[in-house]
């Protein structure tokens, strides 16, 4: 057996997130693909809309995150998918010169948007998880796990990005 699911996440025997990550990805997208009818109706607020993303969509996307080691390259998928959503929910900007409708780049709808975006909520996570691990104590299991450091050699090449690695990175920053 390669890989299973397991309390919605999918475990794998090379120990490999990228299936994980990929099928966060695509379960947003599809609850997206549900609600884009919602997104795109005149009726609702623009406030309105934030909310059904942010209860909708978010939890789907960031489940797990917390214990995720995150490459640039995911975080900027993730970025994507938001970026898609926000366009949706924002609308095309009409130019009053020209008269054409255009797409409002990523700059104009942040200053709209007033919550932080995808990226910053997971890194605003995992220093909450590992804040409740860090109280847990020298007892428990999940705090042994923190702070092992793995013996052996490791296989030729650049080593991944570590979860450790990650969080010195948000602290530093």
């Amino acid at each position: 057996m390669k890989d299973f699911r397991y309390v919605g996440t999918t475990l794998t025997n090379q120990n490999s997130i990228q299936e994980e990550i990929k099928g966060r990805l695509r379960s947003g997208n599809v609850c997206c693909h549900l609600v884009k009818n919602l997104f795109s109706c005149s009726f609702l607020t623009k406030n309105l809309k934030i909310k059904i993303y942010r209860n909708i969509t978010f939890p789907v996307v960031l489940y797990g995150c917390e214990t995720l080691s995150l490459t640039l390259r995911e975080e900027h998928r993730r970025r994507v998918l938001e970026n898609r959503v926000l366009r949706k929910i924002f609308g095309h900007k009409r130019d009053e010169v020209k008269g054409e409708c255009r797409k409002l780049h990523k700059e104009k709808f942040y200053n709209v948007y007033s919550l932080p975006n995808i990226v910053r909520v997971i890194k605003s996570r995992r220093i909450r998880w590992v804040g409740y691990v860090a109280r847990m104590g020298e007892k428990k299991d999940v705090y042994r796990v923190l702070l092992w450091k793995p013996e052996g050699k490791r296989p030729l090449g650049r080593p991944r990005h570590g979860w450790n690695e990650i969080l010195k990175w948000i602290f530093m920053k």
